[in-house]
């Protein structure tokens, strides 16, 4: 079978006579949220897939922005947490009506205040800090050496994101139309006190999905109720989507438990979501026998032609306990561009293999980066394949 080969120095060649002409993109008008005057965006007319959203030009960032990077301690759990909430957005604001644009009513410092904890009259008292300062979600500590108390009191939600979408209405204007909020929740909380002899002590504490749900609705309840008192969101519809990350030591993501939905005059509805990542191999992989097995063919099949790959590693994305989407990495030793030529071209035709209805992505690394990517989708006849 012809496998594409797309080799990054014939790049220039390419995009010099391959790309169709692109339609002019749309301008519209904005209303800025800080400034309330009116300003001219433009709106891409093409549009990736039905799985991604328009962007307003120029971008404008949330203020809120790079918040995630030291909030969550996991890149894994940072992607997933941003791309979940965007697939949640659209049970609700269909890609193909609604225009994306980062959160622009939360900024950094409203994050902030939000994240950490409810404190007490002496705390209040000592920061020189008003009742109407103390918007902490997180539960009161009066004393945060005291190992008992973080242990009945966790931090349990970790950050807040933020997610807007437009929508065209008269006269080529687009107005605010939905918003969606992901709460990010601890499902393990680390905590550190003094010593009595000196130096500190880190424990843990697990949190279960059960205690993650009924803390999630209720900061959720109430950070709609926040939000609907800002005049500029009023009454656009909120999306709010409770998501448990992994332990900071996982190889996995965490996922989405549950989303709530308001429109105008309405409180939260909540449906669960049944989402997961599972590591290949591991023994929760197990309980899917029949995916595994499939892993373990292709791994197999790797090693017999090419013993000196030092491991694969799958993380495979359950949706309603199927899977949709399987990564794989292979770390190995390569000695020359042919031998990652040769061995990309392989596993591609090893991805033949697996149920056609999933979706693959193999990355080959070895100590000096990325070597290869070969994907496969199923709408596509044949496995692509980038050699970096």
């Amino acid at each position: 079978m012809k496998r594409r080969l797309f080799i990054l120095c014939l790049l220039p060649f390419f995009l010099a006579g391959c790309f169709p002409q692109v339609d002019n993109p749309e301008e519209v008008i904005q209303e800025n949220n800080k400034t309330q005057e009116a300003e001219k965006s433009i709106v891409p007319n093409y549009q990736i897939s039905d799985s991604y959203y328009r962007t307003a030009l120029p971008f404008t960032p949330s203020g809120s922005r790079g918040t995630i990077v030291y909030n969550l301690s996991s890149r894994y759990d940072s992607d997933e947490f941003e791309e979940g909430l965007l697939r949640l957005a659209q049970k609700v604001f269909p890609t193909d009506e609604y225009i994306f644009q980062e959160g622009q009513y939360l900024d950094e410092e409203t994050v902030t205040r939000w994240l950490s904890r409810k404190m007490t009259a002496a705390q209040l008292k000592e920061k020189g800090m008003s009742e109407e300062q103390n918007l902490g979600l997180n539960p009161v500590v009066a004393d945060e050496n005291n190992a008992e108390e973080q242990e009945k009191n966790p931090i349990y939600l970790s950050h807040i994101l933020e997610h807007n979408f437009l929508k065209k209405s008269e006269k080529n204007k687009v107005k605010p139309a939905g918003l969606s909020i992901g709460l990010a929740m601890n499902s393990v909380y680390y905590y550190t006190v003094e010593e009595k002899g000196g130096g500190t002590k880190e424990s843990k504490v697990k949190i279960s999905e059960k205690k993650i749900m009924e803390k999630g609705r209720e900061m959720a309840q109430e950070i709609v109720k926040r939000l609907r008192q800002k005049k500029e969101v009023g009454d656009v519809p909120i999306l709010v989507g409770i998501y448990k990350l992994e332990d900071r030591t996982s190889v996995v993501p965490g996922h989405f438990i549950a989303y709530g939905y308001a429109e105008k005059g309405t409180s939260l509805k909540w449906e669960t979501v049944n989402e997961k990542y599972v590591l290949f191999p591991s023994s929760e992989a197990k309980k899917y026998s029949a995916d595994y097995k499939q892993f373990q063919t292709f791994q197999d099949q790797v090693s017999e032609y090419f013993p000196n790959y030092n491991g694969i590693v799958g993380r495979a994305f359950y949706v309603d306990d199927e899977l949709k989407q399987l990564k794989i990495d292979i770390s190995m030793q390569f000695y020359g561009k042919t031998e990652v030529i040769g061995f990309a071209q392989y596993i591609a035709g090893l991805l033949s293999y697996f149920p056609k209805q999933w979706s693959v992505e193999v990355n080959l690394k070895s100590q000096d980066g990325m070597e290869a990517l070969i994907l496969w989708e199923p709408d596509m006849d044949e496995p692509f394949v980038h050699i970096y």
